[in-house]
């Protein structure tokens, strides 16, 4: 495996990130370390369009290349360039990671099942958020496969851990295929009734990492509803419709065109954090999500999931005091994360069903596709 890694990197000329077509490798000695006892390590993907890097630390995508309509190649999610900035990180906790094991916001840190109370850390103001203080992805998984476009890891959360209940064991992989899809999946099991539900959350920008906001990326999402929340960012437990507000994406547009519209919803997150209701006739249905597309590259991702949710999350916390990659700072909307999912604090609201629990004997599947493409340029 690393005599093949080491060809397909002399193959690819090492440059500045500047625009050029070349990819940029982040040399796999930056993410050599151990985290209490086990090994941490940065793995290379690729499918010939596509060139992923990964840590099995927190199940981190580092680095995502691809080509735009020149076919010059950008890295179009947010990231660090070295493992310790990873583990002493002051600015976004989440980026590129795997979070549960229950992804999303519990209101009050706390959840009741089976009759029994659960208090959980807070680590979001007064709420418990992405699972907690440890949480997916602070885990080292144990990288159980690897070739060139495909890596599986485990990982097993204790009975207990972050005060969730049950030993839940957990395989996740991620592949690159063929016509250009990353596909992530989930499996798991537990031994006592617990909550369940991941999602990653790269952050990603079209244009690629430090070339701008995101507010004149186009938009879509299949959805005619949201689940609205209060100040503390939380679902209040009732739905609404997008139709005549600055949540309806059912046609593509610029994510900027109504952001700062004076509504409530909006105030609260300071811009996008919000829920979609995916359009589905059966909850459990594989369906297309939502269509992000960066005219100006002419990239587009597409999100296909068997969820019943999917989270927007416009990269309202960036304040540019941490770097990425290309030693650029990390700017206010300069990402964003859209994140398949379970509905936020589900567990407290009968009416967001279905919930987030796993039972002893059953198994949680989870389906995540971001599929990538480039349109052609326009002819003036």
């Amino acid at each position: 495996m690393k005599k093949v890694l080491s060809i397909f990197a002399i193959a690819l000329l090492l440059v500045s990130c500047s625009h050029k077509k070349e990819v940029k490798l982040i040399p796999a000695e930056n993410f050599n370390t151990e985290v209490d006892g086990k090994k941490v390590s940065l793995y290379t993907l690729h499918n010939g369009f596509l060139t992923m890097q990964v840590t099995n630390y927190g199940g981190r995508v580092v680095a995502l290349w691809m080509p735009d309509n020149r076919d010059s190649y950008e890295d179009i999610v947010l990231g660090y360039d070295h493992i310790d900035k990873y583990l002493n990180n002051s600015g976004e906790r989440y980026l590129g990671a795997v979070v549960g094991r229950c992804a999303n916001r519990i209101s009050n840190a706390s959840f009741t099942l089976n009759g029994v109370e659960y208090q959980l850390p807070k680590n979001d103001g007064e709420n418990t958020l992405h699972g907690g203080l440890i949480g997916a992805d602070k885990h080292v998984w144990d990288v159980t496969s690897v070739n060139d476009s495909l890596i599986q890891m485990h990982t097993v959360f204790a009975d207990g851990e972050d005060g969730f209940p049950g030993n839940l064991d957990v395989t996740m992989s991620y592949m690159l295929t063929h016509d250009n899809q990353f596909q992530i999946r989930y499996a798991a099991t537990t031994d006592k009734a617990t909550l369940c539900n991941f999602s990653h959350h790269s952050f990603f920008n079209l244009k690629g990492e430090g070339r701008g906001t995101i507010l004149d990326q186009e938009l879509q999402i299949n959805s005619r509803y949201m689940t609205t929340i209060n100040d503390k960012l939380v679902p209040d437990g009732k739905y609404s419709g997008v139709k005549n507000t600055p949540f309806d994406f059912r046609e593509k547009h610029a994510i900027g065109d109504n952001i700062a519209a004076d509504d409530e919803q909006l105030r609260n997150a300071k811009g996008y954090d919000h829920n979609w209701i995916i359009d589905k006739n059966d909850p459990k249905s594989y369906t297309w999500d939502a269509t992000l597309f960066d005219p100006a590259s002419g990239r587009e991702m597409q999100v296909w999931s068997d969820q019943v949710g999917m989270q927007f999350y416009s990269g309202n916390f960036f304040n540019g005091k941490e770097k990425g990659k290309c030693g650029k700072p990390l700017n206010f909307r300069e990402g964003l994360a859209l994140e398949t999912q379970y509905f936020p604090d589900a567990i407290n609201h009968e009416s967001l069903s279905p919930m987030p629990i796993l039972r002893p004997g059953e198994e949680y599947h989870q389906l995540c596709i971001y599929k990538f493409a480039v349109r052609p340029k326009e002819k003036k």
